[in-house]
């Protein structure tokens, strides 16, 4: 079977560094699959709050996001207790929305865990459809 890769870009313009919670943990003992997902979302919330929104639902009005589609590529384990440094790049833009990447390191061991990318959709959460990149969002995303 083939596997998936994901080539990411250049340059990053975000970086946060997270530590691996027991809830993180999956029966094998190290960071689960659907952990790095959640890593990946506790990095974007962080992100977003340095350029001044409250979080992913609330960009300008009722226009918040919405996740399209999610690649993860795993590269190597996490424990409980590392220090994962989650970077993040923005690419793709549309009138809708852009992709966002995700470099995940470990600190403790120097190695890369994973790599993802999140297609982001613009959504207007009081109308319930897809809407236009916000001016604020598009303006903050592209000078930082």
């Amino acid at each position: 079977m083939a596997r998936i890769t994901l080539e990411l870009p250049s340059q990053f313009i975000f970086s946060t560094t997270l530590t691996v919670r027991v809830s993180d943990i999956n029966y094998g003992g190290h960071v689960g699959n659907d952990a790095i997902l959640a890593l990946m979302q506790d990095a974007r919330v962080i992100f977003y709050r340095t350029l001044g929104f409250a979080g992913e639902v609330s960009f300008e009005g009722t226009v918040g996001q919405i996740i399209a589609d999610a690649v993860v590529v795993y590269k190597s384990e996490s424990f409980l207790g590392d220090q994962l440094q989650v970077e993040i790049a923005v690419d793709d833009f549309n009138k809708y929305g852009f992709d966002m990447f995700y470099l995940i390191t470990n600190l403790s061991t120097g190695k890369e865990t994973a790599r993802g990318k999140t297609g982001i959709v613009c959504f207007d959460y009081d109308k319930r459809k897809v809407a236009s990149i916000p001016e604020s969002l598009l303006t903050k995303l592209k000078t930082s």
